[in-house]
């Protein structure tokens, strides 16, 4: 009658819900059953927290990266005559940013003129990249032209410049009010040359969503940067944006056949690369840390299984004489412990998906509560924690619980079932 027992019946479902129920009093472990839950619970929750974090970490860094950054940028070094010097500059800038925008997969191609300065207004001083472009590339510019944040208007750019937020604050101006420009590669007289300063009034202030780039960055129409840094008819580099900036390599062949010899391209993967490397080592040892983590919480399932073997030795003689199999009672105490398992996952699962919802307003209770400066984005690089949930990371930190708490378990039901009944029933 025994081999006829289908797998997992009825009964031995009823039979391991006692078990777990079953308070200490009456030879159960509902402490050591509480205790596997909750570790098993809060190790899922944090597997899937980290992941998310980690997700949306990434993706809000190469997103602010793309969105305000040239996806390859194309330098040209052009030999002057008659010496041994290189200059980098682009003299056919017209003819070039045409050719590239011949290119499938390139969507944007824009010249810039790009120098270093000294922003000042009143006592107040900063150092600013300014970037010379026109105003139809500028509207190109996704984390600029269309910024979560930003005072001003960017049709009026052609009467003035746009700065990042952090470059207004360090100036202490606002929309309207002017600053000066101050170029050490000024006019060369006989004394050496003399700085050039230039005043412009502030028409847009943007905030990219990066630090560095709120920070440092200024926007100058093209001709005018071109007279102010002794750059007429000529470009120092061109900006090339794509489609798809994760498969940069594939047109890289096809945008160096378009700049000819002496050309020099530079994509974000190259001036991003070793950040992104280091994030790729850092996901994989948070994960294989926190997995760590999982096993752990598993192996109290381990012990409080041995425990609940231990206290119903008598029962699991009294089943055997019954005619229980051995295969039986294994189940019996796999579903124990694999329930505990399931259950643990299953809550982890919601409270992780839950922070990562809500991660915002969280965060900004823990920034409340602790006073703020919690996040400094001059050292993160973005303004606030992000996170992005996605079904694979999920998938992930369910299959890793499951399996674990799973297969320890199978230990502990095996010892279970091989109990000899004589022997449990001997001194009872």
């Amino acid at each position: 009658m025994a081999n006829q027992t289908a797998p997992f019946a009825k009964f031995e479902w009823m039979i391991a819900w006692r078990y777990i129920r079953a308070k200490r009093a009456e030879g159960g472990v509902s402490v050591m059953t509480w205790i596997s839950l909750l570790g098993v619970m809060l190790a899922v929750f944090a597997l899937i927290a980290t992941l998310a974090v980690r997700s949306g970490f990434r993706a809000e860094f190469v997103d602010t990266i793309l969105g305000a950054n040239a996806h390859v940028t194309v330098y040209q070094n052009v030999q002057i005559e008659g010496t041994n010097r290189t200059v980098r500059i682009i003299n056919d800038y017209d003819g070039l940013t045409e050719r590239l925008m011949q290119i499938d997969g390139v969507t944007r191609a824009a010249p810039l003129v790009k120098q270093q300065v000294m922003a000042n207004r009143g006592n107040n001083n900063t150092g600013v990249e300014v970037y010379g472009i026109t105003k139809e590339d500028l509207m190109g510019i996704p984390r600029i032209a269309a910024p979560e944040v930003s005072m001003g208007q960017i049709d009026r750019f052609d009467d003035g410049i746009a700065i990042g937020s952090g470059v207004a604050q360090s100036l202490g101006v606002s929309v309207g009010d002017q600053i000066k420009v101050i170029s050490p590669n000024g006019v060369r007289t006989a004394m050496g040359t003399s700085p050039r300063t230039s005043v412009y009034e502030v028409v847009y202030i943007f905030t990219a969503g990066r630090y560095d780039i709120d920070r440092t960055r200024a926007y100058m129409p093209l001709a005018e940067a071109q007279v102010f840094f002794n750059r007429d008819g000529v470009a120092d580099e061109i900006e090339v944006m794509v489609d798809d900036p994760d498969t940069i390599e594939n047109l890289l062949p096809a945008i160096n056949d378009a700049t000819g010899a002496g050309a020099l391209l530079w994509t974000w993967k190259d001036s991003a690369g070793a950040f992104l490397r280091a994030l790729s080592v850092e996901d994989n040892v948070m994960f294989v840390i926190l997995s760590i983590l999982v096993l752990i919480a598993s192996m109290n399932i381990i012990s409080g299984l041995i425990m609940l073997v231990k206290n119903k030795g008598r029962d699991v003689g009294i089943l055997r004489t019954m005619g229980l199999s051995e295969g039986s009672i294994l189940r019996i105490f796999f579903i124990c412990g694999a329930g505990i398992g399931t259950v643990g996952t299953i809550l982890g699962v919601i409270i992780g998906c839950l922070f990562a919802l809500y991660i915002d307003q969280i965060f900004s209770l823990v920034n409340y509560l602790s006073g703020g400066g919690v996040w400094d984005p001059s050292i993160r690089g973005i303004y606030a924690l992000p996170a992005e949930l996605h079904l694979s990371d999920v998938l992930k930190a369910v299959s890793l619980s499951l399996g674990l708490s799973w297969i320890v378990t199978i230990f502990p039901a095996r010892r279970a079932a091989r109990m000899n009944p004589v022997e449990a029933l001997r001194y009872e």
